[in-house]
């Protein structure tokens, strides 16, 4: 019965909701949020490639410095004029033979090189997404040689340090 009076009476029953304003004030204030969260997401983006670019190069550099430091224990056979160096990077992983094992087992100093994150041509191997320096080279001028003393990145682009990739 109810019902019916409110029927007949002429009135309105109130219907809750937003109005145009309301959804427009609302959608605006996601936009702020969003302009402001999308530089924060590349930012972080950014800040995980530069880790993985640190870990791939510590990487690196350790199997170079465990290559030379068994080319020094005399685990390496020595020829005259040579570094000491590995004269690749893929030497690293395919191991050279161990000159005090009688058996002439390999000694293997990585399982893989690790790629550069920054390169984005996915066609390129990873050794060759690396510049590489010699043992002859100049520090400010790196240049390949007969040997793989370092590793740099071929990105020209800046860190969030301010430090270019290549100087890393």
């Amino acid at each position: 019965m109810s019902t019916k009076i409110l029927a007949c009476s002429g009135r309105w029953p109130q219907l809750r909701g937003f109005t145009l304003i309301e959804l427009l004030i609302s959608l605006a204030i996601l936009a702020i949020l969003a302009t402001i969260a999308l530089p924060v997401a590349q930012v972080e983006v950014q800040r995980t490639r530069e880790a993985a670019l640190e870990r791939a190069l510590r990487e690196i550099r350790l199997g170079i410095d465990d290559y030379k430091r068994a080319y020094d224990n005399g685990r390496i056979a020595r020829t005259l004029g040579a570094s000491g160096y590995p004269a690749t990077l893929d030497t690293l992983v395919s191991g050279v033979e161990d000159a005090r094992d009688p058996a002439k087992h390999k000694i293997y100093f990585m399982r893989s090189i690790p790629r550069d994150p920054l390169m984005p041509d996915a066609s390129v191997a990873n050794a060759d997404t690396w510049g590489k320096r010699s043992y002859a080279s100049e520090p400010d001028a790196p240049a390949e040689g007969a040997d793989v003393f370092d590793v740099y990145s071929l990105s020209s682009a800046t860190g969030l340090n301010g430090i270019a990739y290549r100087k890393w």
